[in-house]
């Protein structure tokens, strides 16, 4: 598609944006008491969103504009906070991380319909004329390139009957190397008479020509960019600015001695200069609050002199307090925001700067000046600021000196005063503390990388997480039963914790932060590709401990000295993915076995030390992947991960897409005697990586030499499946039971309660409605 397409994209999706943020103007500020209603309303805002996403993503991917793009990425980071806020009230909401849209789908027509159109005669007839013709040609490939296999055949004969002796073939060889060195010595004997003539430089001289021609050139670019924008400002708008600042400083003092009664001192440059006078509240807006406080303290001194009086008569008798007047239950309404505001001024920037601008007429797609000025102006403003302030605070020294009598020795001290009074620095911890002073970020990362601290990343995508949604679900919801995640809903969730704040810094400072993530499954559920698939859609760094690779630094000192250089390395080079593998093990109730182990243990007590340090612009996320969670301590283990995902074992339809994927990725091929239904169905209690294992077991490399004779069977999977052990029932019920005990199974039991309560309350009142009416 053309970049005009894109653009109409991208002003299609704006239009979109805007009425999505007229809605919640008009919806979300307002308060709502059917939880309900809040919850189809989130779902909705939640979906839209997600559309909105996706078509900003494909408008920035294909867009070659620098600025357009720099205005879509500013869209599309607003839209992603958006939906990371709406999410965290839908979980706050319904205590639950999965939630049910078949409603809110259907409503908004996202399902795909069932009903099919018919084709048309004339597509009919195109439709068979299109593989009538690709037979053909098929056909015709198939004669040509038997014609040309009995040609070169023909032609080796030919050869063979015809072969030349040895000095034939030498005298050819001869021939060839002779024109080649006479032409080799002929353009040498040019350039010499060339050189002899003064028609060219030697090649070293021509070596050294051409690298100050380079060199000019590199140096007439440098030119044009340093003269940029910025100097044009400069030259431009300069003497303006400087007039402006210098007026409303003026103002500023004028005003302040006519409040005080005295010049104010001038703010030092470490407090801002004379922002910090431009920043404060003007005088007017100084009196009247001073003049309401005063009003206020009156008003306080009155009551308090009523109350007194009436101490001394004698009280009346105390009425029953009204209970429902004391209780106001406002509803639910939704949170602040930190992504609302950057889409309205990304929206009010679109259509001064983009909505109506001819796309088609801008073939090269060049730059807008205005654009870049606008970006540029604060740079120059804070340049002739500091001129400014340096002037000016001479200038207020000498009137002070005439007009007040204040001397600048006195003024210096007393700002050298206030600037001493400092707050007292906060603790440092140990992992904050610069352990390594004198070593480099490279230094680090090699050491890191030797010690197998520091691990290449898989090329694994999200999308090959294979999977289907559980249509089961919201049965499961309707029975109080806390569902299973889906594979569909389990990618998602991970996108949601682990990719966005990761792939935009703006998402993570903004957005509600999660410094940690734990994947909780059984053995072959994917939880590994699931990490590696975090540091391939955001190009992280992948940091893994191991009982072995922590072995190396024993005792606490030197785990602290680990995990600094990981926080060192990690917020440098971010950003960057902490993972710890079967992370059950550092909380385990039972005693360790070797000394690695021991070690491995200890980082328990420095984990929360690890995540305090953490700041929302350190792009660096923890993330623990556990087969058997409930063999660790509940509590310490559920303080340091903050989001859960539990990963269930794929349903029929993920065994059968995932059979059919890597049968064929391995070279197989499918023919009747394979039945996929039946390994689907016979698979059922087994994960992804045994299907896999046993895919890689059966097509070795001989068996798929013996494929062209012996066709693959499906008796050859299932013997190879029995040899695997499945996961059983009695370990999903060990997963939901130890779910339920972490802080959001608890809150969803909690809540179940109450609605269950609540229902009961409800139909008593019924059954007493109704008793009465029979009376």
């Amino acid at each position: 598609m053309s970049q005009a397409t894109y653009c109409q994209i991208w002003a299609d999706t704006q239009r979109e944006l805007d009425t999505m943020l007229q809605r919640e103007r008009e919806e979300f500020l307002q308060p709502q008491e059917d939880p309900e209603q809040v919850m189809k309303m989130l779902a909705t805002a939640y979906v839209q969103y997600l559309a909105i996403l996706r078509k900003l993503a494909e408008a920035h991917a294909h867009l070659v504009h620098q600025q357009k793009r720099a205005a879509v990425r500013q869209a599309l980071d607003g839209v992603m906070g958006r939906i990371l806020e709406i999410k965290g009230e839908m979980v706050a909401l319904e205590k639950c991380e999965c939630h049910s849209m078949a409603a809110v789908l259907l409503e908004l027509q996202r399902v795909p319909k069932e009903a099919v159109t018919a084709m048309t005669l004339e597509e009919g007839i195109r439709v068979i004329q299109v593989a009538e013709r690709a037979r053909q040609g098929r056909a015709r490939a198939a004669f040509m390139r038997r014609i040309y296999l009995e040609e070169k055949r023909h032609s080796k004969k030919q050869e063979q009957q015809m072969a030349k002796s040895p000095d034939d073939a030498a005298t050819c060889i001869q021939k060839v190397w002779r024109g080649h060195r006479q032409r080799k010595e002929t353009e040498r004997l040019r350039e010499e008479e060339m050189i002899f003539l003064g028609m060219s430089l030697p090649p070293e001289l021509e070596a050294m020509s051409s690298l100050q021609k380079t060199n000019v050139l590199e140096g007439e670019v440098q030119e044009r960019a340093n003269f940029s924008f910025r100097h044009e400002l400069r030259a431009a708008e300069g003497p303006h600015i400087k007039e402006t600042f210098q007026d409303e400083i003026t103002q500023c003092f004028l005003e302040c001695r006519h409040v005080t009664g005295r010049f104010p001192d001038y703010p030092p440059e470490k407090t801002g200069g004379s922002k910090a006078i431009i920043i404060e509240k003007h005088p007017e807006e100084i009196l009247e609050e001073l003049a309401a406080k005063k009003a206020q303290a009156e008003a306080e001194k009155n009551e308090k002199d009523k109350k007194g009086k009436e101490a001394k008569e004698p009280a009346p008798e105390k009425k029953p307090p009204k209970v429902e007047k004391q209780v106001v239950d406002e509803g639910w309404k939704m949170g602040p925001s930190n992504f609302l505001l950057m889409l309205e001024e990304g929206s009010s920037q679109y259509q001064v700067f983009w909505e109506n601008r001819d796309n088609k007429a801008d073939f090269l797609q060049d730059h807008d000046p205005e654009l870049i000025k606008a970006g540029e102006r604060e740079e120059v403003e804070e340049e002739i600021r500091v001129q400014v302030d340096e002037v000016m605070q001479e200038k207020l020294l000498r009137v002070k000196e005439a007009v007040d009598g204040e001397t600048g020795p006195g003024q210096v001290k007393a700002a050298k005063e206030k600037a001493s009074k400092t707050p007292a620095k906060k603790k440092i911890s140990e992992l904050e503390k610069d352990l390594t002073p004198g070593r480099t970020i490279d230094s680090l990362y090699q050491q890191l990388a030797e010690e197998r601290l520091l691990i290449q990343v898989k090329n694994v995508n999200l999308s090959d997480y294979m999977g289907y949604y559980d249509c089961l679900g919201s049965l499961l919801r309707e029975t109080g039963a806390q569902p299973m995640p889906s594979i569909p809903e389990v990618r998602q969730l991970v996108a949601l914790y682990g990719i966005l704040p990761l792939g935009s810094q703006t998402v993570h400072e903004n957005a509600p932060l999660v410094k940690s993530l734990l994947l909780a499954g059984p053995a072959g559920v994917g939880k590994k590709m699931l990490v590696h698939a975090i540091c391939t859609e955001t190009g992280a760094n992948l940091f893994s401990l191991t009982p072995s690779s922590t072995g190396k630094y024993p005792g606490r000192e030197g785990l602290i000295m680990m995990l600094h250089m990981i926080l060192k390395v990690g917020k440098e080079l971010q950003p960057s993915v902490v993972w710890i593998g079967d992370t059950e093990r550092i909380y385990s109730k039972g005693a360790s076995k070797g000394e690695d182990e021991v070690n491995f243990k200890r980082l328990a007590r420095l984990l929360p030390q690890f995540l305090r340090a953490l700041k929302p612009k350190d792009r660096v996320l923890l993330v623990g992947t556990s087969r058997r969670p409930f063999d660790a301590n509940v509590g310490p283990f559920c303080k340091v991960y903050q989001k859960i995902i539990l990963i269930p074992k794929p349903d029929y339809l993920t065994r059968f897409a995932l059979w059919k994927h890597y049968i064929l990725q391995c070279g197989g091929t499918l023919t009747k005697l394979l039945n996929l239904n039946c390994l689907a169905q016979v698979s059922d209690g087994f994960t992804q990586g045994h299907v896999v294992d046993v895919v890689h077991t059966v097509l070795t490399e001989l068996r798929l030499l013996q494929m062209a004779r012996k066709p693959l069977r499906t008796v050859e999977f299932v013997t190879s499946l029995a040899r695997h052990d499945p996961v059983y029932n009695e370990e999903e019920e060990a997963f939901q039971a130890w779910y339920a005990k972490t802080p959001l199974g608890k809150a969803w039991n909690a809540a179940r309660e109450t609605n269950e309560e609540g229902k009961g309350k409800r139909k008593k009142k019924k059954g007493k409605g109704k008793g009465k009416g029979k009376k």
